[in-house]
């Protein structure tokens, strides 16, 4: 599995949680990473901003659509396990989340996208 990961706030924070997973990551700006996703050099994006949505998901919904996009963790919520799961199960290929809930979502986003595989 290869995650990209964008949006505006700690990508190299992220990518360092990523790598701690054992999972293979690179940092790009949102337009090449969402990119990159679309052109399937990688599997999944992770993008963080301070909404968990706009900054994080503007390029992915653009170039991915919206049907592939899930804010998992926003201001003042996060989504439950099973929720993620939901989204994992519906094909979400791009997660954005607050950075506040990094280290917590991350964890989570990975173990499930695992057990897809």
């Amino acid at each position: 599995m290869k995650i990209v990961v964008g949006g505006h706030l700690n990508q190299e924070k992220n990518k360092e949680l990523l790598k701690g997973l054992g999972i293979d990551v690179s940092v790009m700006d949102d337009m090449n990473a969402a990119m990159a996703v679309k052109t399937k050099q990688f599997d999944y994006y992770f993008g963080s901003c301070q909404t968990g949505a706009g900054g994080a998901l503007a390029m992915p919904i653009a170039l991915l659509g919206n049907s592939a996009c899930v804010c998992v963790a926003g201001a003042g919520f996060i989504l439950d396990e099973d929720k993620i799961r939901e989204a994992v199960e519906q094909n979400k290929k791009a997660f954005g989340f607050v950075p506040e809930a990094a280290a917590e979502v991350i964890p989570v986003l990975v173990k499930l996208l695992k057990e897809k595989e």
